[in-house]
């Protein structure tokens, strides 16, 4: 598997660059890799680079997004903060990456069993933690379910790591009108998507338009 180059980033759709990752996804499951030299890749790349996604994740270390996408050198952006969420200084990454550099796609990638969301629901105080902490809580209050509201209830957790996700989206597309824009044009698509640390699955957060559009292009391939 090639490099991507101006002329093959040119030609990916954001609903392309989602059929890549979950591609991606399947041969990590399967135990399997594309077939791709990297020193090779290490050369292609020297004199620039066409990514055709960004993905925000957490710093979890079960979690790298190339590994688990099965990506090489040149193919993604990979933004990571502990609770995967999107302050000023990854916003600006963000339309770099995009604006700039040309991806088509960002994928704000929770996972199962995080340790920033169990902390943000056990309130942990500790330094700077306190702080980025603080940016999670949105999403802690935001879920209302039965039972106890700590990281002792594993589907409280859960479905605050899911509202974070929605909760990130929300703040990119409000806070950047860069990125805003160039998803209202058509240029890229900003999803979610939550990786099951018990499986190496990535469930995405898509709306019906853009499954359908992958649900074609799937049915392309095969």
């Amino acid at each position: 598997m090639r490099t991507h180059t101006k002329e093959t980033q040119a030609t990916v759709t954001p609903a392309k660059a989602i059929q890549f990752l979950m591609e991606g996804n399947r041969r990590f499951q399967n135990n399997l890799k594309a077939n791709r030299n990297l020193l090779q890749q290490v050369n292609e790349t020297s004199d620039g680079q066409f990514p055709f996604a960004t993905i925000l994740s957490c710093i979890d270390s079960r979690v790298s997004a190339e590994l688990v996408f099965d990506q090489g050198l040149g193919d993604i952006f990979s933004i990571r903060i502990a609770g995967n969420f999107a302050n000023e200084d990854i916003l600006g990454s963000m339309e770099f990456a995009s604006k700039v550099a040309g991806t088509k796609l960002i994928l704000v990638l929770g996972h199962s069993h995080c340790g920033a969301i169990k902390g943000a629901c056990d309130d942990v105080k500790l330094g700077n933690l306190t702080t980025m902490l603080a940016k999670l809580k949105p999403a802690v209050e935001a879920v209302h379910l039965s039972g106890e509201r700590s990281s002792k209830n594993a589907d409280f957790v859960q479905a605050v790591a899911d509202k974070n996700i929605d909760l990130t989206i929300a703040n990119i597309r409000k806070n950047s009108p860069v990125l805003r824009e160039m998803e209202q044009n058509g240029e890229i698509a900003i999803v979610g998507g939550m990786y099951d640390i018990h499986t190496g699955e990535v469930i995405f957060h898509l709306n019906e338009e853009m499954t359908e559009k992958i649900d074609d292009l799937m049915a392309i391939a095969s």
